[in-house]
């Protein structure tokens, strides 16, 4: 056993953590509104060291064949080499499909959106949402950052005005149809022991993961299980303890 992984798993066995935080304790968390100008909506969110800025941005397409009255939802992530060394530039690779695959469901299957209001004309157009991260830092977490940036830019966003043939993204005065706040918060085991918002050097000797989706009614939308198995009991513990971290970085926006 290294060093580094002695001495996190030796603080977590003792209820704390290596950076001093309880093992239910998020770092701190900060959000900014709308950095980005030119975005419908936009939020950067900082948890800890790890630092991501989310864009939404708005346009018109044809609907999936199976839901022809729905708007488009696309949710997409670049893990870019100026975030971390361990990222290699290039097509997105597995972190990055994941990343954005997580994110993406949390918000489809809360039904956070309401994609009927984003039909414009059924079987031919529609809104297509295009959610997107450029992450600066990676610090440890970056699907509950994401995901807590994500959410923050859909509720800053303002749909552009249409009049049937062009887009003026000048005019943005319409509210974006949320429904709800879905938060993604994902669970460590480190040792015997389940953690919130791993750190960089803890998720490197994390044994698994779940990340739990959860709606403001408290409803689990998604599960999302990465590494190895999980108990019954610690699945339960996990997806309890996503529930109330969900509420409090809820209240935080």
């Amino acid at each position: 056993m290294n060093i580094q992984k002695e001495f996190i798993l030796r603080c977590v066995e003792e209820g704390k953590r290596a950076d001093g935080r309880g093992l239910e304790d998020f770092r701190k968390v900060e959000i900014e509104h709308n950095p980005i100008e030119n975005a419908e909506g936009s939020a950067r969110v900082k948890i800890g060291e790890t630092d991501v800025i989310v864009g939404v941005k708005l346009g018109t397409g044809e609907p999936f064949p199976d839901k022809p009255d729905d708007g488009v939802l696309i949710v997409t992530a670049e893990l870019s080499p100026i975030a971390s060394p361990k990222f290699e530039p290039g097509p997105p690779r597995e972190g990055a499909i994941e990343l954005a695959r997580v994110v993406d469901r949390g918000i489809r299957e809360s039904g956070s959106i309401d994609t009927k209001k984003l039909c414009i004309t059924p079987k031919e157009k529609v809104w297509c949402v295009f959610v997107d991260v450029q992450i600066i830092n990676h610090g440890g977490n970056l699907i509950d950052a994401y995901s807590l940036a994500a959410l923050t830019a859909l509720m800053n966003t303002k749909m552009p005005e249409y009049d049937g043939e062009k887009i003026d993204y000048s005019k943005k005065t319409k509210p974006f149809p949320l429904k709800d706040k879905p938060i993604a918060v994902t669970v460590c085991k480190l040792g015997n022991s389940l953690v919130v918002d791993p750190s960089l050097e803890e998720e490197e000797h994390i044994e698994a993961r779940l990340t739990v989706t959860t709606k403001e009614n408290g409803n689990v939308a998604a599960l999302q299980k990465g590494g190895g198995p999980l108990s019954l009991e610690e699945i339960e513990k996990a997806i309890a303890l996503s529930v109330k971290k969900g509420k409090e970085l809820r209240s935080l926006l």
